[in-house]
């Protein structure tokens, strides 16, 4: 790209990342909160990178406004808050941080299991109000104690190692065909799962299928007095079947980070039916909200991010073909996103050659209904080899990057 590249960032981008792309040159905006749509879309005006958070919905509406936009980066596990689709079919990647912060919330599984073992909540607030209770009626050891993981991606399967390590036996139910790690036991059924143990942790991911996941038979199928956590997604809970499970007590305790409707920033008022139960630990979404995992998130995704850029690398992009292309540094780069229709690659080829350039290297991926294909050239790109490959039926989006 010829032009300075502007990027616009939002919900309080790590100054890791930040500074990685201002770094490559890019002129940089950052926002501390999210946008709402009407907001958005008048903010991307002229922008060619968006970096956002779990809070900042990308809409079809948005995307449709933003002719320059060129990639999203989701600096978070989620990509459900953008309409990758449509994102797709205009040609703009979407890249997240699929690693980054996973560790950040196993630990806090893990912390707040423990926590609703030993009745921490109910013990702390009775001290700040001045009671000594030394006692250990209700309070026990995880050692021992059967856990049940529903989602058994990144995060389920390295809670199940350090669950297995503290002592505790591992149960985990997921629609796909996972490897058990350690001595974990894998279950035929969610059913199965929730009869079978005495904790309960969802982990599964955004996908709309989820929604609703877990609501009034799943709390009334399991065991009396489990402790139940969801750090994974707000809409796969019924948390008004949560509070009557907790409230007639089949349900001991409960932890949550995430919730159906969250406030935009910081300070602005929370509202959920969990407020006010003294055996619920409640969480402003802070899973993955260490300093370790965002930095390492900031960093990850400003330099996919980069790459696409600079390159028209692809590589871990969650809409686009992944395509991956060491540089080329006496050759001129072209990426082309396509239909996947037969005879696009021919055609492209054809044209380079009808100006008298050489394809210096060539890689081309597929992902459904899309193409993408990088190649390197033995001379620049000419405006009028440009207008021929952009006028082809099949493009989507063709960037001349040197």
């Amino acid at each position: 790209m010829h032009q300075p590249v502007r990027a616009l960032l939002l919900e309080g981008i790590h100054p890791g990342g930040v500074a990685l792309l201002v770094g490559a040159g890019d002129q940089v905006q950052t926002v501390d909160r999210a946008l709402d749509e009407a907001e958005l879309a008048e903010r991307l005006d002229g922008v060619h990178l968006l970096g956002i958070r779990s809070k900042t919905t990308v809409s079809d509406k948005v995307l449709a406004v933003a002719p320059d936009l060129l990639a999203i980066g989701a600096f978070c596990i989620g990509t459900n808050q953008i309409d990758l689709a449509a994102a797709a079919r205009l040609g703009v990647a979407v890249f997240n941080a699929p690693f980054s912060n996973t560790r950040s919330v196993v630990e806090l599984a893990l912390a707040e299991i423990i926590a609703m073992a030993r009745r921490l909540t109910d013990v702390n607030a009775g001290m700040h109000a001045g009671v000594w209770d030394k006692a250990a009626t209700g309070s026990h050891e995880i050692r021992g104690r059967r856990l049940g993981i529903v989602g058994y991606g990144n995060i389920g399967s390295q809670l199940s190692v350090l669950a297995e390590v503290l002592g505790m036996s591992v149960y985990f139910y997921d629609t796909a065909d996972k490897l058990a790690l350690g001595n974990a036991r894998r279950c035929g059924s969610l059913e199965e799962l929730l009869e079978s143990v005495e904790t309960v942790t969802l982990h599964v991911d955004g996908r709309s299928g989820n929604s609703g996941l877990f609501g009034e038979s799943e709390f009334a199928r399991m065991r009396p007095r489990s402790l139940f956590l969801n750090l994974s997604r707000g809409f796969v809970v019924d948390h008004a079947a949560l509070r009557r499970h907790i409230m007639s007590g089949h349900i001991a305790g409960a932890a949550v980070d995430v919730f159906p409707d969250e406030p935009k920033g910081r300070g602005d008022e929370f509202v959920s039916d969990l407020r006010g139960l003294s055996n619920v630990i409640l969480t402003p979404h802070v899973g993955g909200s260490t300093e370790e995992a965002q930095e390492d998130i900031g960093h990850f995704v400003a330099g996919k991010l980069r790459d696409f850029m600079t390159a028209g690398n692809t590589g871990l992009s969650v809409n686009l073909p992944a395509v991956v292309a060491a540089p080329q540094p006496t050759a001129h780069r072209i990426t082309h996103l396509h239909d996947n229709t037969p005879g696009v690659l021919a055609t492209i080829n054809q044209i380079v050659v009808d100006h008298g350039v050489n394809v210096e290297g060539q890689l081309l991926g597929t992902r459904g209904e899309f193409g993408y294909v990088i190649t390197d050239i033995s001379a620049s790109c000419s405006p009028e080899m440009a207008a021929q490959l952009r006028d082809l039926p099949a493009t989507i989006r063709l960037r001349v990057l040197s």
